[in-house]
Formats: structure tokens, C-alpha cells, sequence
């Protein structure tokens, strides 16, 4: 079909297909430790005396512990003074210790006890008044601190948990440029295998198999294919697709290293593109160049959204968010978790730094008919902007 599409079998596809060898390192112990002071001092910018980090993304960052939350609490307690504390049901402890990364007082509680008295008693011991709740924490987690604590002296924490995870680390950048280059090769592959009558549900499976055959995490931590008319819906519609000569294919994927995320997009034509296709493709090709040039430390997140949307509506899309034109914002930060603040979209007045990462992939989408999604991420650096992944070239070469 091309030099890149359509030219492979399925046998050499999974032949290419190796345990990855350059493997980034894991965050080290100082660096966990590092994030508690960072943590500290927010604290007291916030004018906070604690912080409660529940179980999920945020407690991966703080302590290396990789669980999801459930309705039986699992928290670090951070105070100005003293070894974190790390609330856990008793029958869970010995998990717990093989997995927790820093120095942490264990706080181990019966099933018939109740986990939010022993966090607000902790603080009492602590002096602690001010309570800043994790943003990602359920309703109930704060329902129950508020039964031993007054409700006012509960804050949120968003600007001590998004403050130390905004901006990554050279350790935590080397673990996305990992997941990034792994999930590159997938997507490389899967376009290689295309062939006439391809169903979604089967290059998903592939594309599944691929991401565990190089060893991420876990597979695919999610992945879209759609062809056709599905492409106009950014994340798609239910059903299995058959790919069809001069469609076009969008294909949204990513995987997990070490539990931080790549998330690339591709869309490509299986055979000839037609005059509107190449048009489209080569505006939306036109508008992520665009938000990458307008990457800058001091730059508000919001210009960038706002430097692609000025080459779409330039071309007579738009303006805003109308169709045929960019449904939604230009881009979202990413690290632990797929979408995680910074986010490149109107409102967010909040400057870049180095360090930061987001998505650059403002999608264009042509109601009833097709959209094209290309998406890469990019950090944030001194005096610009650098690609996790490097940009399509065209929509018959996707790969540069």
C-alpha cells in the first residue's frame, strides 16, 4: 500500500516485537524524599498544617504505593515535623510494605474502625489544624474527616499536589520518553499491518498484545481505532469497523512505564487520500506546529490553545469550539496519570515552566463525515518546547 502503510504481514510485525532493552531507571529514594519537602513547603505557602494524599495517582507519586482507591481509606498524612503517616486496613500491611518507598509511620486499622477518627486524632498529636484533602479524594473521604474535624479547617490541595507533579523531573521524563518511543513502534506496526477489511476490534487486540510483547506495565492502558465517518467522534462510537480503500484510520493509544503514561495519535489514509483529506490533515498538521511554537516558559497555558485555534480559523473553521472545526481543548498535561493539570485550553492563565508536559492535539473534526487527530507531547524546557515523539509528515507517511 506505502512505504508505511499496508506493508506488512501480521508475522513480521509481531517479529519486531523484543522485550525493550533500554529500560529507564526508577525514581530513586531521594527523589521520593524530595517530593515530601517540595510538598512541606507548599504547605506553608498554602498556609496549611497537613496534607492528605488518598490512594491513586498522588500516593504513587509520594510513596511508590500503585493502588487505586476503594471505600476502605488508604492515605500518607504529611506534617510540618516527623516521618510521614500512612493509614492502611491491618490485613493490607504486608502489601503495603512492598511497595512503600519512604520512611512512613504505619497507622493500621480493624475493619470495624474508623480511619478518618485516626487521621484527625494523628493531626491533634501533631498540632496540626489545617487539613489540605487530596482533589482526587472521594465525597465520602471528606464526609467522614468532617465528622472529627471542622469542615472549614479542610482545604483543598490542589495547589500542593498539582504544584510538586506539574513539572517532571529529568528521572520522570526519562520513564515518559520510554512509554512514548514503546507505544511509537506499536503504532508504526499497527499502520504496517493494514490491510482491506481490517477490523478495529482486531488491531486493538493487536495493538494490546504489542504493548505487552515490549513490556509495559500492562498492555494498552487504552486504545481508540476508528475508520470512516467513526473518526469525526474524538473518542469514538461502539461497534467493530472494516477498513476500506481511501478511508481514513485514527488511531489513539498509549501504555504505562513504571506508571507514567504515553498517550500518540496518528491518523492516516489506507490508500489514496482525497482533496478534502489532504486539506484537513495538513491544517491540523499546520495547527499542532503552531502550539508548539507557541511553547515558552512564562507563556500562559491558554496562548497555546489559543495559537492553534488561529490557524483553524484563518482557514474558516470555527471560530471557538463550532464544527467543522476543534471540539475541545488543545491539549492536556500528562505523567501518572493520562490527563493531569497543566491543561492548553482557555482559562488556564497558569504560566509554563520547564518541566512541564502536555498534549499538543488540536483535533479537527468534520461533522458526519471524518476528523483528523495528531498527537504528540512535549516538555517544556528553558527556552522552548521538545517533542516526546516527532510529528506525522504526511497522511500517506506517518512516521518521520
Amino acid at each position: 500500500m506505502s512505504e508505511q502503510i499496508g506493508h506488512l504481514s501480521l508475522a513480521e510485525a509481531q517479529a519486531q516485537l523484543q522485550p525493550w532493552t533500554q529500560l529507564a531507571p526508577a525514581i530513586s529514594s531521594a527523589e521520593y524524599q524530595q517530593r515530601i519537602e517540595h510538598a512541606r513547603a507548599l504547605l506553608r505557602t498554602l498556609g496549611a498544617d497537613a496534607l492528605l494524599v488518598n490512594a491513586g495517582t498522588s500516593l504513587r507519586y509520594f510513596a511508590r504505593v500503585p493502588w487505586g482507591a476503594s471505600e476502605r481509606l488508604v492515605a500518607l498524612l504529611v506534617t510540618a515535623q516527623g516521618d510521614p503517616l500512612i493509614f492502611c486496613p491491618v490485613f493490607e500491611e504486608g502489601s503495603l510494605d512492598a511497595v512503600l518507598a519512604i520512611p512512613a509511620a504505619k497507622r493500621l486499622w480493624e475493619e470495624h474502625e474508623d480511619p478518618c477518627a485516626m487521621v484527625a486524632a494523628a493531626m491533634a498529636e501533631r498540632g496540626a489544624r489545617t487539613l489540605a484533602l487530596d482533589p482526587g479524594a472521594a465525597f465520602a473521604v471528606h464526609t467522614g474527616l468532617s465528622r472529627h474535624l471542622d469542615a472549614q479547617a479542610i482545604v483543598d490541595a490542589a495547589p500542593v499536589i498539582d504544584g510538586c507533579r506539574m513539572c517532571k523531573s529529568p528521572a520522570e521524563l526519562a520513564l515518559m520518553q520510554q512509554a512514548c518511543d514503546m507505544t511509537l513502534l506499536v503504532q508504526r506496526l499497527a499502520a504496517g499491518i493494514a490491510r482491506e477489511g481490517l477490523g478495529t476490534d482486531e488491531l486493538v487486540r493487536f495493538i494490546d498484545s504489542a504493548h505487552r510483547a515490549l513490556g509495559a506495565d500492562d498492555g494498552s492502558t487504552f486504545c481508540i481505532v476508528q475508520y470512516g465517518h467513526a473518526t469525526a467522534f474524538p473518542h469514538g462510537i461502539p461497534g467493530v469497523q472494516h477498513l476500506r480503500e481511501g478511508e481514513l484510520a485514527l488511531i489513539d493509544t498509549g501504555c504505562t512505564v513504571q506508571g507514567y503514561h504515553s498517550d500518540i495519535t496518528r491518523t492516516w489514509v489506507y490508500g489514496k487520500a482525497s482533496d478534502e483529506h489532504k486539506r484537513i490533515w495538513e491544517l491540523e498538521q499546520a495547527a499542532q506546529a503552531a502550539a508548539f511554537a507557541a511553547v515558552r516558559p512564562g507563556v500562559a497555558c491558554e496562548d497555546v490553545d489559543r495559537a492553534a485555534r488561529r490557524v483553524l480559523e484563518a482557514a474558516g473553521l470555527g471560530p471557538d469550539y463550532r464544527l467543522p472545526g476543534l471540539p475541545h481543548r488543545t491539549g492536556h498535561g500528562c505523567g501518572l496519570a493520562i490527563h493531569e493539570a497543566p491543561y492548553m485550553v482557555r482559562g488556564d492563565t497558569r504560566p509554563l515552566r520547564p518541566g512541564m508536559c502536555a498534549s499538543d492535539e488540536p483535533m479537527i473534526v468534520v461533522p458526519g463525515r471524518f476528523g483528523v487527530r495528531l498527537e504528540d507531547h512535549f516538555h517544556v524546557t528553558e527556552d522552548g518546547a521538545q517533542w516526546f515523539t516527532p510529528p506525522s509528515p504526511a497522511i500517506d507517511r506517518p512516521f518521520a
